[in-house]
């Protein structure tokens, strides 16, 4: 049972602190204004896409804890990719820096690489795959609306 406790705290402290972020940090007038790709998704997409990969997360995050508790190199990059995640909405959004905030996720995508080859739990990194893409994808924008503006 305390398992499940566990797996519960991480999905609710995950997702809450991403949302937190992302409502605090939330495009304004500013990211409105800027040019953005053909194949920018809409505004809707974000906010869903993004919580059901928290979620994602947080069974990684929380899997690797049990397996190797915090001492293993894939817990700590799974803590420093939720760092660099967590960071790249304010930079992007709060202090309007579009190439800071690629250069953020860059870093970002190669720590989620990074916990791909390094977790031994299958269904962790499999939790991750997604979320590589997604982050991907967002690399692509970020540097196109960096360029662009």
């Amino acid at each position: 049972m305390n398992k499940y406790i566990s797996l519960a705290f991480f999905i609710i402290v995950v997702v809450s602190v991403g949302l937190l972020i992302g409502y605090s940090t939330a495009p304004g007038a500013w990211y409105h204004s800027l040019e953005k790709p053909p194949f920018n998704p809409p505004n809707w997409l974000f906010a869903p896409a993004w919580t059901l990969i928290y979620v994602l997360i947080a069974i990684a995050g929380w899997r690797v804890m049990m397996i190797e508790g915090l001492s293993g190199w894939s817990g700590r990059v799974w803590f420093v990719q939720m760092a660099l995640n967590y960071a790249w909405s304010p930079v992007f959004f709060g202090l309007q820096m579009p190439f800071a905030a690629l250069a953020m996720i860059v870093l970002l995508l190669f720590s989620i690489i990074a916990f791909l080859l390094l977790a031994r739990d299958d269904k962790a990194r499999w939790c991750f795959v997604p979320y590589a893409a997604w982050v991907a994808f967002a690399t692509v924008l970020n540097g196109w609306i960096a360029f662009a503006n």
